[in-house]
């Protein structure tokens, strides 16, 4: 989408009639939230029913056309979505449709090694600021390069896991062998390459599943493939230009730079989700497989923040997968506003009269800290709205004063909930300690600069 193009650009070409459809009370807001992507126009169902609306329609397609499009892969109730950026860099617009991890089984193990590795993909689950962080799809490779096997192993897959798939060869007859199994899955085909192009293709277009196109380090020829595809009427395709180990990462990174910045400029073969494999890394193991996990680990992070919406990896170890997730956490949020929870008073355990009171901010990060250090004591939390900044931060924006401490002890009730008049205020805020005492009429005391010695500081200081 142009980034010139405004909220009225829109509203005047939808049917303005405030039905309410779209789950927003007017066009207006419907027009406003279709630009920061939060809607799609198949949200709003009159432009798709009344024929009047065709030629408004076609218009807005194109008004909204984000610069790369989008691919699901999967059914549609558990698809997952790649692609669909608007903008080329993340403080211009919010990201959505965060970069999908797809881990590898291959068909060469066991059918015990199968199925638990695709139990563990499925169930792998790592929990930050309150966001279940998930791997996304599992990729099914052919080493063997036998169909049979390959279709028993997809078979096997299906039956662990409800995470979408990829097929994984270059063989047409096996991804036949595949795809006879899984049809109904809408698996992503991986991959068409020059050579088997015209077969692969036909498969994409019999069983309706999206492609990847596989064309390493040849921006040109890639471009060109993704034309002949185009012409044959496959438009839901995503690019691999390939991705190499030592000097040619180099390689990789200007690759899929060039690509995203073409799709930028308008260039629609090239405005498709891009893809990049870590996996490459275990083609060279080190002697020492941690090593070799780490480089995959960096050159995951390095892909996700050169634009790649799709990565293929091997481990899964939560030191590998953690700070990849982390990373996609980070920058798949709006960057408008900080990550931020409801205030209000928290009840940690079973306290009672005498239990200490604390505070901290509703900044995420500083809530689910705190949390994960106290939540095993018994106490109350006091949670105060500070527009989601931490407490340094906001004391300096004056967004936690004095007079919102004293106000959100008095609101949130817990005065009747113990019987002493003390407070436990972070560190960073204890410039505040005497206008708090003034104000509100409870005792102050400094706790830890960091929760993590919270507990200690209780059983050393707290005596109520």
């Amino acid at each position: 989408m142009s980034k010139k193009v405004g909220p009225l650009d829109i509203y005047n070409l939808l049917p303005r009639t405030n039905c309410g459809r779209c789950g927003e009370s007017t066009c207006m807001a419907f027009a406003t939230k279709l630009i920061d992507g939060v809607y799609e126009l198949e949200d709003c169902p009159p432009l798709f029913e009344d024929p009047k609306y065709a030629e408004n329609l076609a218009k807005l397609k194109e008004l909204t056309r984000p610069m790369v499009t989008y691919i699901d892969i999967g059914p549609k109730e558990r698809a997952v979505r790649i692609g669909g950026k608007r903008v080329l860099y993340r403080h211009e617009l919010t990201y959505h449709n965060p970069t999908a991890i797809a881990i590898d089984v291959s068909d060469d193990l066991s059918d015990d090694e199968i199925a638990k590795r695709a139990k563990e993909i499925d169930e792998f689950k790592l929990v930050r600021i309150g966001e279940e962080l998930k791997l996304d799809l599992i990729a099914v490779r052919s080493v063997t390069g036998d169909p049979k096997r390959f279709s028993e192993v997809v078979k096997l897959v299906m039956e662990n896991t409800q995470k979408p798939l990829v097929l994984c060869s270059f063989d047409p007859e096996v991804l036949e062998a595949g795809l006879a199994v899984a049809k109904d899955q809408k698996p992503l085909i991986y991959a068409v390459t020059e050579k088997n192009w015209k077969d692969v293709s036909d498969l994409a277009l019999m069983y309706d599943c999206p492609l990847a196109v596989f064309v390493p380090n040849d921006l040109k020829k890639l471009r060109s493939l993704v034309n002949t595809l185009f012409e044959k009427g496959i438009e839901k395709v995503a690019l691999d230009p390939g991705t190499f180990l030592g000097e040619g990462f180099k390689d990789t990174i200007n690759n899929f730079t060039m690509i995203r910045k073409a799709a930028r400029d308008g260039d629609k073969l090239l405005g498709n989700p891009l893809i990049g494999v870590p996996l490459i890394s275990w083609t060279k193991p080190e002697a020492v497989p941690e090593l070799t996990k780490w480089r995959e680990a960096w050159m995951a992070c390095a892909l996700l923040l050169r634009f790649a919406d799709m990565l293929i990896m091997h481990s899964y170890d939560v030191w590998v997968q953690l700070p990849l997730l982390t990373l996609r956490q980070n920058i798949y949020t709006d960057p408008r506003k900080p990550v931020a929870v409801e205030p209000g008073l928290r009840v940690v355990g079973n306290p009672d009269e005498n239990a200490p009171v604390m505070f901290t901010t509703n900044f995420a990060l500083t809530y689910f800290t705190v949390m994960s250090d106290v939540e095993k004591l018994d106490c109350y939390l006091l949670v105060i709205d500070t527009e989601g900044l931490g407490v340094d931060s906001a004391i300096a924006g004056r967004k936690l004063t004095a007079d919102k401490v004293a106000e959100a002890i008095k609101e949130s009730g817990v005065e009747q909930k113990v019987k002493h008049r003390k407070i436990i205020v972070p560190q960073l805020a204890a410039r505040l300690k005497g206008e708090i005492e003034d104000l509100s009429g409870w005792e102050v005391i400094v706790g830890p600069r960091d929760s993590s010695g919270i507990p200690g500081f209780l059983q050393e200081r707290w005596k109520p």
